[in-house]
């Protein structure tokens, strides 16, 4: 793989990942003895599409030469890429660079030797080789052809078969009772492979003689991979052993997609493309699977080729997608991120998603407030002030300047003390929410109804920054703000209240609220978690009592402490006598509470009254842990490691971190009808099949959704932010040592 020297050009150039297991050593933290990633080059996969301007045109080969020269043959001729890059689709256009080409009927392109090789009316032609190669033939409908040893290729106008070399006919036959669709050579035993509308036929040039090894109604195309002619078909694919020419037993249906369209060998891997996308053949036995607008302009696949700089060609019915695979650290992917968040998702300080898109264009679209805009915010918050810890780089000072500077307008620009606003946003936007309030600031909206998600971010964010950066002024700030939310809470006997003097809907930590209902139900044991770890927070930093006095009073008076050591095992839906909340609450598992639980864990486990609290916390956090191994979820992963555990899924974290795809589009995908994924049962946690599959082939979703949801209808309408997706549990691995420096 070509290695990129210059790193700003690797981040210019928008490179991905991919395939690469998990480097491991052994290192030391917290005085735990567990293993650490070394961050070590992988390959990054990422797309750059281009499509057609019209749709009133047929896509039918793509080839590329060794000069990297990508041209593609279609109804109105030959076409190449124009312009395009990552994220920012080219287009197909008509293809002049050489007439002498240009100008003929060509009715097929392939490569020979890695040379550009046409078919006309006339002959066999190549501009390589001084144009020497013009080999006439007396076939004018002659539209596929392969070629073999020496010049020969073999032709078809899909009624007859004829051998050429020199311009001399050696052969003419046809398939007996059938028509042609298709030719491959196969070098090592020397034979050409016919596929016909029923029928698999092989011959040999030296003998001049063909025979039928197969007779199927169901082919559609044929490849030849590491000695076997793989024949795809509207269900699956089998295999022919290409020394005995005998079909081997079974059809193999368990892919992405079984409807085959095109089979070819790229690196020794067999690719597919099917009506529903591409996919490779791992040597695992395993597949990486490229559907959707993420990778492709369309999933109805017409043809793949071997692409200049170790690229993939796909031709789709709508254009070419440009599968690109570059080398890159984990460090590297972290910068180009870092770039992303500060180029489209930065709104007047807060971690912003672009909405309003369209068709994937993020210069379409517009930063959009959210109810969320203080949590996801608060995750990229703490992000940054974990990479400041280890790089102490400026430009991650600054951006945490700049965000908790929004942060803390969260609490100026309403006029109810100590409480956090949801958002703000400038005045004289039509607002349908009706959550928004009026500022004494005539320019400024507020956004009202905050909830307990929004508080634990904000106080898993100021912890961190009050821990971890050296700058006076921050760090008061912080910890200011800290006192200033839990104030509030403690004030307003453990409620948020708001603007109407009442509690908002959920910002209710009051052992009325929480104890009302039933153990089973996760809010008990969350909101006994979340409001324990608070005051823990405030306390640790400001010396108050009231804070550690309130933490105990919750959990000796009202079995906080009892509420959020309960395992994760006995959570489920409430019983049927419960009340009508209880019941809502407690319909299936609830992945936001996952991300509430680990952002609270920070204040929990660090800033924990005594040992003996804090051995029990940690056995909380190793249990909720085990519940969400399925998931192999970076984050709470990487998180873990906070207790010193010696076995946190680290590979399963690197995984989810190479494996999450550049792309933060939130385009269309489908995988609810794949046939190489186990289901499981319907079930309390909404696990849909057996084992999750990998972030590039699902929808963009935080770390508050169900990684086993497998379809998503996004429609390329938003682009979300890395800062709370990916950067955070990146930045928070390497603080916390289980991910190393980049190592070149």
């Amino acid at each position: 793989m070509k290695i990129f020297k210059d790193r700003q050009i690797l981040i210019s150039l928008c490179i991905v990942m991919t395939f690469v297991s998990c480097s491991t050593q052994n290192t030391t933290f917290q005085g735990a003895d567990r293993k650490q990633h070394i961050d070590k080059s992988f390959i990054q996969d990422f797309s750059i599409k281009f499509r057609i301007e019209s749709g009133d045109i047929k896509l039918i080969k793509v080839v590329s030469d060794r000069n990297n020269y990508i041209q593609i043959l279609s109804s109105k001729g030959l076409l190449r890429p124009r312009d395009g890059q990552f994220l920012f689709p080219g287009i197909l256009v008509k293809d002049f660079q050489d007439r002498q080409t240009s100008d003929k009927k060509i009715s097929a392109i392939g490569t020979y030797m890695d040379q550009l090789v046409y078919l006309d009316d006339k002959a066999v032609l190549s501009n390589a080789w001084a144009g020497t190669l013009y080999s006439r033939h007396t076939m004018p409908g002659a539209r596929i052809f392969a070629g073999a040893k020496e010049f020969t290729f073999l032709l078809s106008d899909g009624k007859k078969l004829m051998l050429l070399k020199d311009s001399e006919n050696l052969w003419e036959g046809n398939i007996p009772g059938d028509e042609v669709r298709d030719i491959t050579y196969d070098e090592s035993n020397n034979s050409f492979w016919i596929l016909g509308n029923h029928s698999i036929s092989v011959l040999s040039p030296e003998k001049k003689e063909i025979r039928t090894i197969e007779n199927n109604d169901n082919l559609t195309c044929i490849g030849i991979v590491s000695g076997k002619l793989f024949a795809g078909t509207r269900d699956g694919y089998f295999e022919i052993d290409l020394k005995t020419n005998k079909k081997l037993e079974g059809i193999h249906k368990s892919l992405p997609s079984t409807e085959i369209t095109c089979i070819t060998e790229i690196d020794g891997n067999p690719w597919f493309g099917t009506t529903q996308g591409a996919f490779m053949l791992r040597n695992d036995g395993r597949f990486n699977y490229y559907a959707s607008e993420r990778w492709l302009p369309s999933d109805n696949v017409i043809d793949i080729a071997r692409g200049p700089d170790n690229s993939v060609l796909i031709l789709t019915e709508q254009g070419l997608g440009q599968i690109c695979f570059k080398e890159m650290t984990l460090y590297d992917k972290a910068l180009f991120f870092e770039r992303q968040v500060r180029e489209r998702h930065i709104r007047t300080g807060f971690n912003a998603t672009v909405a309003s898109m369209k068709n994937g264009d993020v210069t379409s679209g517009s930063m959009a407030d959210s109810d969320n805009d203080g949590l996801w915010t608060s995750m990229y918050l703490a992000g940054e002030t974990f990479r400041y810890a280890v790089t102490r780089s400026d430009e991650a000072l600054q951006n945490i300047r700049e965000s908790l500077d929004a942060m803390e307008r969260l609490y100026t620009i309403n006029p109810i003390p100590g409480f956090p606003s949801r958002s703000f946003e400038r005045r004289g936007y039509k607002y349908e929410d009706i959550a928004w309030r009026r500022a004494d600031d005539a320019e400024w909206d507020w956004k009202s109804t905050t909830s307990s998600d929004e508080a634990i971010g904000h106080i898993f964010a100021f912890g961190a920054i009050a821990e971890l950066v050296d700058k006076p002024e921050l760090r008061n700030k912080a910890i200011m703000l800290i006192d200033t939310l839990m104030s509030h809470i403690i004030k307003n006997n453990f409620y948020l209240i708001d603007w109407n003097g009442e509690p908002t809907l959920w910002g209710r930590w009051n052992p009325d609220y929480v104890n009302a209902r039933p153990v089973i139900v996760g809010d008990r044991k969350l909101n006994s978690s979340n409001i324990i770890a608070m005051l823990q927070t405030a306390y640790h930093f400001t010396g108050k009592e009231k804070y550690k006095d309130a933490a105990f009073y919750l959990m000796n008076e009202h079995g906080y402490l009892n509420n959020l050591m309960r395992p994760m095992s006995i959570i489920g839906k409430a019983p049927d006598d419960s009340d009508d909340l209880s019941k809502d609450l407690s319909d299936s598992w609830n992945h936001s509470d996952d991300e509430m639980y680990y952002c609270g864990y920070w204040g929990l486990y660090r800033y924990t009254f005594n040992d003996t609290l804090k051995a029990m916390f940690k056995e909380a956090i190793i249990d909720h842990w085990k519940t969400e191994r399925p998931e192999k979820e970076g984050l709470w992963n990487i998180m873990t490691a906070i207790t010193g555990a010696e076995e946190i899924d680290l590979e399963e974290a690197v995984w989810y971190l190479q494996e999450f795809p550049l792309d933060l589009i939130n385009w269309t995908v489908k995988n609810s009808q794949r046939k190489d994924i186990k289901f499981t049962e319907p079930n309390f946690r909404k696990q849909t099949i057996e084992e999750v599959l990998p972030p590039d082939e699902l929808g963009i979703s935080r770390h508050n959704s169900n990684r086993f949801d497998l379809d998503e209808n996004g429609g390329g309408r938003s682009e979300y932010s890395a800062g709370d997706i990916w950067l955070l549990p990146y930045w928070i691995g390497r603080y916390l040592g289980v991910i190393s420096e980049p190592v070149n």
